[in-house]
């Protein structure tokens, strides 16, 4: 191999993972959205309905046609990264890439019978080679945990069958299961990012990478301990009105925000699971058949109740005041959702007036 190729490759080993379960990255809330997703009534009517209509042959028609195979003789750079993330990861048949002419940065696994991953040239062209090897195990990641026949749905629900009258479930459903399948996308987002650290196996390339996504190719003025921050301040920030707001934001969203994947994949890496994996000591793809759904959905309803228990969004602390059984709900809600205080021209006066009238009540709330 010459040296002008070896620059683009790290010097460094990484380690693969024999026989990998996709479990191993998958968070916890991903599973249980999509076992939730899958109880979804008509979910299973919409599933088997579709997977025959889905225009997969064209989408591959279409790729082929209009985009750039990713191979030996084109863009050879993105595929050496798509085999080792497929050889790290132990995907035996690496899936089909294609790069397509769109400056929006931006990448996808798709497919029902067999996963195809797209980039496009924005993204290609705002990363570096690490930055890039992290996207590449991220699509990889779909791949080997199935994501890409949900996202196939989604992506058809979207543009075709929310205008078809003749689906039989009707708009309503249609669109119940374009919300499930969306809430379960954010959440497999997170996984995937996961599983591209576990390809690209540098926490840095990874963080740098959601930070030009977010503002671009700037990064002498970007600054990664800032950008986290920012997490911290949109988690801890505001009253139970901006947690509605927050809730309303993202529920058109394909992708969690940023900042929120860039904090939950530096959380996961600082975890002991991660360390463990990294030892050599994960869940493997033969014992997936032996593998419980309820022992899945309680620890996703563990991880959860941790989640609401440190989380400090105001909303959260609140669900956990709840549970707990400490909370003035009452006087939350009023505190948040009325005036804080009267106007002067409200209050009383007068000897016989309360001195406390038209003051707000204390809630020990501190701004973020």
């Amino acid at each position: 191999m010459s040296e002008d190729i070896n620059d683009n490759v790290p010097s460094r080993q990484r380690r693969r993972f024999p026989g990998i379960s996709s479990r191993t990255y998958e968070h916890p809330a991903d599973r249980s959205a999509l076992v939730a997703l899958r109880k979804l009534s008509g979910f299973d009517t919409v599933f088997k309905a579709l997977s025959g209509l889905l225009p997969e042959r064209s989408l591959r028609l279409l790729f082929l046609s209009d985009s750039v195979r990713v191979s030996d003789a084109q863009f050879a750079h993105l595929n050496a990264m798509l085999r080792d993330a497929c050889y790290i990861l132990d995907l035996e048949k690496v899936p089909s890439m294609y790069v397509t002419q769109n400056p929006q940065p931006n990448a996808m696994c798709i497919g029902i019978d067999e996963p195809i991953i797209v980039v496009t040239t924005g993204l290609v062209e705002l990363l570096d080679e690490e930055e890039m090897r992290a996207v590449v195990g991220h699509e990889v990641g779909h791949a080997l945990s199935g994501h890409s026949v949900y996202r196939t749905i989604l992506l058809f629900l979207t543009s075709l069958a929310l205008k078809a009258a003749w689906i039989p479930l009707g708009n309503v459903a249609i669109m119940a299961i374009v919300t499930a399948l969306r809430e379960w996308f954010r959440k497999s987002e997170l996984s995937a990012d996961r599983a591209g650290l576990l390809v690209g196996q540098d926490l840095q390339a990874s963080m740098r990478g959601l930070m030009k996504i977010a503002g671009g190719n700037h990064l002498h003025e970007m600054n990664v301990d800032a950008f986290l921050e920012q997490a911290e301040e949109y988690e801890r920030g505001g009253d139970l009105r901006d947690s509605v707001l927050k809730i309303l934001n993202v529920l058109p969203r394909s992708h969690p925000f940023t900042t929120v994947r860039a904090a939950e994949l530096k959380k996961w890496s600082e975890t002991r699971d991660y360390q463990r994996v990294m030892d050599g000591h994960y869940p493997r793809r033969d014992e997936d058949k032996d593998t419980s759904v309820s022992d899945s959905f309680r620890q996703s309803a563990a991880s959860y109740a941790d989640s609401v228990k440190s989380s400090k969004d105001p909303l959260m602390k609140l669900v956990g005041d709840i549970a707990g059984g400490t909370a003035d709900l009452g006087g939350k809600l009023r505190d948040t959702f009325t005036a804080k205080s009267a106007r002067p021209s409200d209050k009383p006066s007068g000897p016989d007036s309360d001195p406390s009238d038209g003051k707000p009540e204390q809630n020990g709330h501190e701004e973020g």
